[in-house]
């Protein structure tokens, strides 16, 4: 893998656990030699990536909004910041060119780029791994609920294995680059 989206929110959440591992992620990410392409922000959990990124001389490109970046909430240490004009171009040059996708915790912003890439994924677009960094058990409940649209026919169990998830970044990160893309064979 040579780059990855990551997704994260833009605020640092209530407890300490999640910025630690934001920082975690981000080094091992340059120290790995893996480009990081984020949302371009300074705040929350992007900043945390950022810093991290940038502290081990890593590669790290950000993709922000006009209005993100007029807010001055884009990272002033990196220097490879794309400006678009919508949210929908920012989510799309996100994951174009990359090898994966990892999402760490965040709002709606962070859900809607990762459910954006996993729908790509599911319709043959985005043959990569799509992961969920599961901090504290973060994500269970958005696990349960996966299983729950297998269970009452929403979503086929081949598409369910689409998303990836780990409790740590180098469980994440180890599980994403022997990941094999396997489409469905059939859609119904």
């Amino acid at each position: 893998m040579k780059s990855i989206a990551v997704f994260c929110g833009a605020n640092p959440g209530f407890q300490s656990y999640f910025a630690e591992q934001a920082t975690l992620l981000g080094r091992t990410l340059a120290q790995r030699g893996i480009r990081v392409v984020y949302g371009g922000g300074s705040i929350g959990l992007m900043g945390v990536l950022a810093d991290a990124v940038l502290a081990e001389n890593g590669a790290i490109t950000g993709v922000i909004t006009h209005q993100l970046n007029d807010l001055e909430l884009g990272h002033p240490g990196v220097q490879n910041m794309i400006v678009v004009e919508t949210m929908s171009e920012r989510r799309d040059l996100l994951i174009k060119g990359t090898d994966g996708v990892i999402t760490m915790p965040g709002g709606y912003g962070s859900m809607d780029e990762h459910f954006e890439a996993l729908t790509l994924a599911q319709l043959r677009q985005y043959p990569k791994p799509v992961g969920l960094l599961n901090v504290q058990g973060y994500y269970d409940p958005l696990l349960q609920m996966l299983e729950n649209m297998v269970e009452h026919g929403f979503l086929k169990p081949d598409n369910r294995h689409l998303c990836l998830d780990a409790p740590t970044v180098d469980e994440l990160i180890d599980k994403m680059s022997v990941y094999e893309y396997k489409a469905l064979t059939k859609w119904h």
